[in-house]
């Protein structure tokens, strides 16, 4: 098993897509790195030899990614909660930051409805 950027890639996968399981890493940069150091798209991560482990682990080592990368968006993320921006403010809420509508939708950001108010309107029985 391959261990690049402290992630055990699955041995079974295309070294294209098992690259992607690095945070920070997507079809883009995975497909960039591989180009770089001239490694087949399509070969097992097991077939791999030690030879090329290491030199995707020295062009993965040039990019942010994991630990590093998380640590910057956290820091971004309370740079806006601390400067009490419009941004920061809708991320303390926990509603969608980027101008969508709230009023329907929105709901995978405002979490499960929960009715404000009366609710249904209860039938009026008749008694003779």
């Amino acid at each position: 098993m391959a261990r690049i950027a402290g992630v055990d890639l699955p041995r079974d996968k295309n070294i294209e897509h098992a690259l992607r399981y690095i945070y920070g890493i997507g079809h883009t940069t995975s497909k960039q790195i591989l180009k770089e150091v001239n490694v087949d798209f399509n070969i097992r991560v097991q077939d791999l030899s030690e030879k090329q482990i290491t030199a995707i682990r020295k062009a993965v080592g040039k990019n942010k990614v994991e630990g590093e990368l998380r640590t910057e968006n956290t820091m971004s993320l309370k740079r806006l909660l601390d400067i009490g921006c419009y941004r920061g403010l809708r991320h303390r809420r926990g509603l969608p930051v980027h101008g969508q509508r709230t009023k329907t939708n929105a709901r995978t950001r405002k979490g499960k409805k929960r009715t404000v108010g009366l609710g249904k309107k209860k039938s009026v029985s008749k008694k003779a």
